[in-house]
């Protein structure tokens, strides 16, 4: 019988570090085959199944339903077994002498690092791909494409045990280019980073990283090495004091501060509840709080007669033709308003010398805010600025469907320029929305209602919408931002001017 081989959830997309285990799709004992489904997960971003890099016998599973596994933790465990016995395998090479095995090293991940066969597999997959073996999106190459190249295996034995062996190095980095693991060392990917700090005796788990998401740079590290010493006080010995006659203290009840059988200590009520910040949730708690945290926002907002837009609608419908939804008309102006104003389409990026630059972008993504029963999620429509109103009505009803199913991809969930947001349809008329960073702008629209309106110098009735624009300060001030905003509303009052293309 081979060696059971041990599969690590994968970083599922996006520099995700753990994931909500949903359901098994096979039970201990079952054979499963090379990109066979074995797991659904749930990311903070969408639900995933997750395929199996090898084929044989499942050994153990590690995990159950409703539990938040770590990247890099164990997912399943598969015996592998010999073709003669009806199991296809997952290494398809000829057999080779066997190699003295290598005892497992101590990572400072605190994980057994994998010995050398298994590191050496583990790469080859990496490189030849099935197709599908990693976070449910596919490896990159085929088996078609594949080239294997083989460490030599003079160097397991040849080394000895006080020396680095290139294989378990090799292992090492993969482990930490691969996977982000939460914990102390979760927002450190540069070996460079981890060595300095293991040389100069610096603890990665006190520092706070300056980088992206809170990545660890050398600067932190650098940093913390300069930083003084902080010497102990001297303490001198305590005088003698001759012992007194003891009298007994008087009896003090403990005092309550924490909750105690079920009861707030704070409030003084029943505690009804307890909900784990996870998955969307937890991400939109995050997002959010860095949004408010480092972004200097200034909201602006106008009243538009949407009447025009509505009465081209009706007549639309009128002719018989399929009629795009009205967040695709406004869609639409929102792109042509951004080609004319495009600081609102940008985002800012800080450099390790604590510099900024504003980055633009040739094309809108434009993100579509959506509520769903896991949360709130911006699916994204790619180069939004090429579409028309019905290409672009198409697309939002599209994204729209598969993030309420939860199966929206990583790439539709995060590569967002600018943010759409139909608040609207909950039936409130404005909000100063927080910006989805790093993104530097949300246009929001309130719902259509029937208003008291001037047309030209006479009391009406017209159907009135509210215009929200929260924007970054950083990369414009409000001269642009209002200009932006009165084109959107010129063009909801007057559409046929931008619907040449509808």
């Amino acid at each position: 019988m081979s060696e059971t081989r041990v599969f690590l959830l994968p970083d599922l997309g996006e520099g995700l570090t753990e994931a909500e285990l949903v359901s098994w799709h096979v039970a201990v004992g079952d054979s499963i085959e090379v990109d066979q489904p074995i797991a659904e997960v749930e990311t903070a971003k969408s639900a995933v199944e997750v395929p199996s890099p090898y084929a044989g016998i499942v050994a153990e599973l590690h995990g159950k339903p409703g539990e938040t596994l770590d990247v890099g933790k164990p997912l399943i465990s598969v015996t592998p077994v010999s073709s003669g016995a009806g199991v296809a395998t997952d290494d398809a090479a000829p057999a080779e002498p066997a190699q003295p095995a290598v005892v497992p090293e101590e990572t400072e991940l605190a994980e057994p690092k994998p010995a050398n066969a298994e590191a050496e597999g583990y790469r080859e997959e990496e490189k030849a791909g099935s197709g599908n073996v990693l976070i449910g999106y596919g490896t990159p190459g085929g088996h078609a494409a594949a080239k294997r190249t083989r460490l030599p295996k003079a160097s397991v034995s040849v080394l000895g045990p006080a020396e680095t062996q290139p294989a378990d190095k090799s292992a090492d980095d993969l482990t930490l280019l691969r996977t982000r693991v939460p914990g102390k060392l979760g927002a450190v990917i540069s070996p460079l980073v981890r060595r300095m700090a293991r040389e100069h005796g610096v603890d990665l788990g006190e520092l706070h990283g300056s980088g992206e998401s809170g990545l660890i740079m050398r600067r932190d590290v650098e940093k913390a090495i300069s930083a003084p010493v902080i010497e102990p006080a001297e303490t001198k010995p305590a005088p003698v004091v001759e012992p007194v006659e003891a009298k007994p203290a008087p009896v003090v009840e403990p005092v309550e501060t924490k909750e105690t059988q079920g009861r707030d200590a704070r409030t003084g009520l029943a505690i009804s509840s307890r909900t784990p910040v996870r998955g969307v949730r937890k991400v939109v708690a995050a997002t959010m709080s860095r949004s408010r945290s480092e972004i200097p926002e200034a909201t602006v907002w106008v009243d538009v007669d949407a009447t025009g837009l509505m009465e081209l609608r009706e007549g639309m419908k009128a002719g018989g033709a399929a009629v795009p939804g009205l967040l695709a008309f406004i869609a639409r102006f929102v792109t042509a308003g951004l080609k004319k104003y495009p600081e609102l389409n940008t985002r800012i990026e800080s450099a390790e010398d604590g510099s900024q630059e504003i980055v633009g972008f040739d094309g809108v993504n434009l993100g579509i805010a959506a509520q769903t029963e896991r949360g709130l999620v911006v699916p994204s429509v790619r180069s939004a600025e090429k579409l028309s109103a019905r290409e672009l009505d198409a697309e939002i009803r599209r994204l729209t469907d598969v993030a309420r199913e939860g199966k929206a991809t990583p790439t539709e969930l995060g590569s967002g320029t600018f943010t759409l947001n139909n608040y609207g349809v909950f039936g409130v008329d404005g909000s100063a929305a927080i910006i989805n960073h790093p993104e530097v702008a949300i246009l929001g629209v309130g719902r259509i209602i029937d208003k008291p309106w001037v047309v030209n110098g006479e009391l009406a009735v017209r159907m009135v919408t509210e215009l929200t624009l929260t924007f970054d300060h950083r990369v414009c001030d409000g001269g642009t931002a209002a200009g932006f905003l009165r084109f959107v509303a010129d063009a909801i009052e007057n559409p046929t001017t931008l619907l040449a293309d509808i």
